[in-house]
């Protein structure tokens, strides 16, 4: 298998691992980085730029791809980012923003609850249409007129959509642009990291096809069978499991470039593996090449500390959450208990760990059936973990 890019001393077995991926778990095409300290210690890449046949040019150094709900921790340090210079009070109503949000009994959900998947909106009883969905207003408007399915604050369950809408909508209320192109101004350029919500036309050759619907995993990729109450979930039309991820539906072709050019904070960021890394690197210090720092320690301290624990309402099966990004469990793991990070269902994965004061992302364009600890991913978080334990 021919790899490209480089590792540090003492990271030969991520190497191996990637390639194993590969070789083993049918990976097509696909990129992972590691920053330890600021400094870049991974930087792989191989394989095809596209999933399918429709090319056959390879992965290259700057290669993008769609990461699906990592999009999710870019929104969450939109949102974090403004508290942390005075301009959102994590504790306000939602409502005090956004003063339609308040219609259908939410006067009581808080900002905290939106990033920590307690607001009770996970679904939409009238699901938007592929075409409604690029439109942030009209997702917002759906959103407004929803009413929770629990009571705010009270529970937990993961928004797979409309954490998009919600996250987009603050952010536009507040600062008055978009969340695409604020993230592109005040997280993206500051941190020197290829990453986009809602992808410029002049990036747009970049960028590879993915997988159309997640594929099976490769022969033995898998330890473990899902739970048959997560599979029922998952195939039960009204479960709160298949509404959630239906709030879109059909769900729109993810290769379609209008898909692509909009800003969908959920589910269509964009990214390197190098610049998801160096994004995740730029919230616990400062990283070479001139990244900025963006999180004070307090802030960091804050988006890792627990909101959320036990069994998720949506995913059916017990996950933690702080204020908007996964924490270490049996759903996500990470390296260490202190990881805060995000998976995109099929594969993708960005984390940051201040106690080893590493970050890392993967990044593919096969996407599998999986919703957080995707197989290729975790072989190469374990790689990662050998190399950084003492």
């Amino acid at each position: 298998m021919d790899v490209n890019g480089t590792v540090a001393e003492g990271f030969e077995p991520v190497r191996a691992a990637f390639v194993r991926n590969f070789e083993v778990l049918g990976d097509r095409g696909a990129a992972v980085a590691v920053y330890r300290d600021g400094h870049k210690v991974v930087d792989l890449w191989a394989g095809t730029k596209d999933v399918d046949g429709s090319g056959t040019e390879p992965w290259a150094r700057g290669t993008a791809q769609l990461v699906r709900s990592a999009t999710k921790g870019v929104a969450a340090a939109a949102l974090l980012l403004l508290h942390q210079r005075g301009l959102l009070d994590l504790d306000a109503p939602v409502g005090e923003y956004w003063p339609g949000f308040k219609a259908a009994g939410k006067e009581r959900v808080l900002v905290r609850h939106v990033l920590s998947h307690r607001a009770g909106l996970p679904v939409l009883d009238h699901p938007l249409t592929p075409g409604e969905s690029l439109d942030p207003l009209r997702g917002a408007e759906a959103v407004a007129r929803q009413a929770p399915v629990w009571e705010p604050g009270t529970d937990h369950g993961y928004h797979a959509l409309t954490y998009g809408w919600l996250t987009g909508e603050l952010v536009r209320r507040i600062t008055g642009a978009g969340i695409g192109d604020w993230t592109a101004r005040e997280i993206a350029g500051p941190a020197g990291a290829d990453l986009w919500i809602g992808l410029p036309q002049r990036e747009a050759h970049r960028v590879g096809r993915v997988s159309r619907i997640e594929t099976p995993p490769a022969d033995g990729a898998l330890r473990a069978r899902p739970k048959r109450s997560v599979t029922a979930a998952y195939e039960d039309p009204s479960s709160l499991t298949r509404r959630a991820f239906a709030a879109i539906s059909p769900f729109p072709d993810q290769n379609d470039p209008a898909y692509r050019a909009a800003a969908l904070p959920a589910t269509n960021g964009i990214a390197t593996a190098d610049g998801l890394a160096r994004f995740y690197a730029s919230l616990i210090g400062e990283v070479e090449g001139g990244g900025a720092r963006l999180f004070t320690p307090q802030t960091l301290s804050a988006a890792r500390t627990e909101e959320s624990a036990g069994p998720d309402r949506v995913l059916v099966v017990n996950t933690r959450f702080g204020l908007g990004y996964m924490l270490h469990g049996s759903a996500s793991p990470f390296l260490s208990p202190g990881s805060f990070g995000h998976p995109g269902r099929g594969g993708s994965l960005g984390f940051a760990d201040p106690e080893s004061a590493t970050a890392f992302a993967y990044v593919t364009n096969g996407f599998r059936k999986t919703v957080t600890a995707d197989p290729r991913a975790q072989a190469l978080v374990r790689a990662v973990r050998g190399a950084v334990s003492p």
